[in-house]
């Protein structure tokens, strides 16, 4: 094809472009279809044997709008450069995912880094994408006080862990603040298995040497506490901390749901509520209702 050939013919538009790619992108991620609708089956598979993956595919997907960003960018504006920061976010998604299902069924590497690195880079990139709009974004994120409170403050550094908290502290150095929630007893919404359903529970009164007693004794209900003014320092350096999540395991609660921390470094500031109460669905279930721990436990007396 000579240079005037290549000159005359009219450049693709956007949606054009777009259809294309779509296109593209149906083909690469037909490769999950065989393995139904459980992305576990999927993990299972490709990690037994990874000529099984669709790792190659879902890579290939991301390089071609990383590759094509600049022409897909050539017209149409703020329109065409949002909806690529969707499509090459959601082509991120794919890739990661597929990194972590097959993680789940090899050991290595660890699925919980896996899963707060995507996150903390997800959140990097919506805010570059917006900065390159001309705006200046401020982002509030709502997660576990696992994800949020800085992990080299607590034990799970010492199994090589990280999280969002953590490497958004390192990533942004005196931007971000970080507040981290406190309770002493109440109740929770969380099952008892992975997959099984979901339960109120009551949550028990926190152990001693912990940090929710501690809160407990001071006798004020609910209060917000800045972890660096002066007066915090007359908090110990390191207790023991509880975390209920998706599962509370109240017969085994301590070595389920307690970890040592150290407060002021983990966090900038901590709420703390002597009693909560357990998010309730709008429509109740019997489920719900039974699974309630009666109010003497474990005595049942």
């Amino acid at each position: 094809m000579n240079t005037l050939a290549v000159a005359e013919k009219p450049l693709m538009s956007w949606s054009q472009n777009r259809a294309q790619a779509a296109k593209a992108a149906r083909h690469r991620y037909s490769c999950f279809e065989e393995f139904g609708e459980d992305p576990q089956i999927y993990g299972m598979t490709a990690g037994v044997d990874r000529s099984l993956s669709c790792e190659d595919e879902v890579v290939q997907q991301l390089v071609e709008l990383q590759r094509k960003t600049a022409e897909l960018l050539s017209r149409d504006g703020r329109v065409a450069s949002d909806e690529l920061f969707f499509a090459k976010q959601n082509a991120q998604v794919a890739k990661e995912a597929e990194q972590y299902y097959r993680a789940m069924y090899r050991g290595r590497p660890n699925t919980w880094n896996l899963r707060d690195m995507h996150m903390a880079q997800t959140l990097d990139r919506l805010m570059e994408h917006l900065e390159a709009e001309g705006e200046r974004p401020r982002a509030v994120i709502w997660a576990h006080n696992s994800h949020l409170g800085d992990a080299r403050a607590t034990s799970m550094s010492g199994r090589g862990e990280w999280n969002v908290g953590q490497l958004l502290r390192e990533w942004h150095e005196g931007e971000t603040a970080s507040i981290g929630f406190t309770t002493f007893h109440g109740t929770v919404t969380a099952a008892s298995d992975w997959g099984a359903r979901a339960e109120q529970k009551r949550v028990r009164p926190a152990l001693e040497d912990s940090y929710e007693q501690l809160f407990h004794r001071l006798e004020t209900p609910n209060f917000y506490m800045d972890l660096r003014s002066p007066s915090a320092k007359q908090i110990p350096s390191e207790l023991l901390e509880r975390a209920i999540g998706v599962l509370y395991l109240p017969e085994t609660e301590r070595w389920s749901h307690y970890f040592f921390a150290r407060l002021r470094k983990q966090f900038d500031a901590v709420i703390h509520f002597d009693e909560t109460r357990a998010v309730e669905p709008l429509e109740r279930t019997s489920e719900l209702e039974t699974g309630e721990l009666p109010e003497t436990y474990p005595s049942t007396v």
